[in-house]
């Protein structure tokens, strides 16, 4: 059987409210506690104020600490309880659908439309699960026990799991 290089999924249970789980990727402020150096949100050019929630049709300008590339891209759904839907790594779409899981907001994150070029296959398949695989557990970290497992200290040790 030949493995799908269009898409991956990775599920994490974090013990916090949906609502909660919602914020920390609609709200720019709570993105930046467990994910991004940088988050902006931005209706129609102007950036969201501090609080308020992304909706479908807004776009993004996201950086991640002691990388200099910002990440660009649009919010493509927002149902405003349980589902976000963004583009990411150029033309493919990240989906990420919360559902109760007894004390816990269970969090399924699939980013699909990935290329199957070579360059691609490595760089964004492997490359975002690793990624996100690292950023989902700090989601976690963050929420449940208030540690923040990011290098933001040391730029000599970028890209190496602290």
């Amino acid at each position: 059987m030949a493995k799908d290089w269009t898409s991956f999924e990775l599920k994490i249970a974090v013990k916090a409210g949906i609502q909660d789980m919602y914020d920390a990727w609609t709200k720019a402020e709570q993105v930046e506690k467990w994910f991004l150096q940088a988050c902006t949100y931005l209706k129609d050019g102007t950036s969201l104020v501090p609080g308020e929630t992304v909706q479908t049709g807004d776009t993004y300008a996201w950086r991640w600490y002691f990388y200099d590339e910002t990440e660009h891209g649009e919010i493509r759904q927002a149902n405003g309880t349980n589902f976000l839907q963004f583009s990411f790594a150029g033309n493919c779409l990240v989906d990420v659908q919360l559902e109760p899981a007894g004390d816990y907001t269970l969090v399924r994150l699939r980013q699909h439309n990935i290329p199957t070029d070579e360059a691609s296959q490595f760089g964004i398949r492997i490359g975002c699960v690793e990624g996100w695989t690292f950023y989902l557990t700090n989601l976690k970290s963050v929420y449940e026990y208030g540690h923040d497992l990011r290098n933001k200290t040391h730029p000599e040790l970028r890209g190496v799991n602290n």
